[in-house]
């Protein structure tokens, strides 16, 4: 019996889809999967000749966990073969169970163990990359605006303070909230708030921040900027152009100016500072210190 029209184009179609798919999936470069734990379903790109995985900050994929060597194991990538290769670890390195000794070539699939932590190898051309960059990508991404959420933040601040005790590299910290939001949504209605929002995430995306540093929406009309490698001067200027660059952009909406502007504050990790949220605290009181100064202005952490 012949398949009618209509099936036909669906069969087409999901040709077509499953052709875009393995073409996307080849531009991805082969990859490493967290499978379980704090690390579930993070990937590591393998574009490095070398990936070095273990519990020192200066691994390519550090692992703050315990059973795992400063430096556990690496992964290679010659560029006709992907193998991985314990660097002499206490606990040893397995794929798929079984103990290595010596450079162990990586197929589709293969899980490397190291302590209590897995990897699942993603090769190049694996559509199956896809699904995971999609699934990272909904579970980091805040929806109205496009960039990262507070889950995604509170994360990278945590990994970032543990990485500045180590190595004692500055890092800064902006918070900044919009002034008089609820009198803007309350004139203007909530769809005007949305819109302010959405038009705001896409304005600091494209003020300048670096590759590396963190923007994220941590809730409804507070944003935060996270600056690795930032003294706090740095930090202060990047803050009083985000000021700047919002204050002076017009926001129009059916045709109306919506007024936007941004109290900021901006801290760095020094003595003091032992986590993510006392570096996170004041930055915050340094906002509270600019709403009461006047609103739509910088001002940094002092200690009392």
């Amino acid at each position: 019996m012949c398949p009618s029209d209509d099936t036909t184009i669906v069969i087409t179609d999901l040709k077509a889809a499953l052709a875009s798919a393995e073409k996307e999936a080849q531009l991805k470069p082969p990859a490493l999967l967290g499978v379980g734990g704090e690390h579930s379903g993070k990937i590591y790109d393998l574009n490095k000749m070398d990936t070095i995985i273990g519990r020192s900050n200066d691994c390519s994929i550090p692992l703050s966990v315990e059973g795992i060597s400063r430096n556990h194991c690496k992964v290679v990538n010659s560029g006709d073969a992907i193998y991985v290769e314990d660097l002499g670890s206490k606990n040893g390195t397995f794929v798929n169970n079984i103990k290595i000794d010596g450079p162990h070539t990586l197929n589709k699939g293969d899980v490397i163990k190291l302590g209590p932590v897995s990897f699942k190898f993603l090769a190049k051309g694996d559509p199956e990359r896809l699904t995971y960059d999609k699934l990272n990508l909904e579970a980091n991404t805040d929806k109205l605006t496009g960039c990262y959420n507070k889950g995604h933040f509170n994360s990278a601040l945590e990994a970032a303070v543990k990485n500045s005790k180590v190595t004692g590299e500055p890092l800064s910290l902006i918070i900044f909230d919009l002034d008089h939001f609820k009198n803007l949504n309350d004139t203007y209605g909530h769809d005007a708030g949305d819109f302010v929002l959405k038009e705001m995430g896409a304005l600091l995306r494209k003020s300048g921040l670096r590759e590396h540093d963190v923007f994220a929406r941590y809730g409804g009309e507070e944003f935060v900027v996270l600056l690795p490698k930032t003294n706090l001067k740095a930090a202060f200027d990047v803050a009083e152009r985000i000021r700047k660059s919002i204050f002076d952009h017009q926001f129009i909406y059916d045709k109306k100016k919506l007024p936007a502007a941004a109290s900021v504050g901006v801290a760095d990790y020094r003595e003091g500072v032992l986590t993510g949220t006392d570096l996170f605290k004041r930055a915050d009181e340094a906002v509270y210190k600019s709403k009461h100064g006047g609103r739509n202005q910088v001002n940094f952490y002092r200690e009392q």
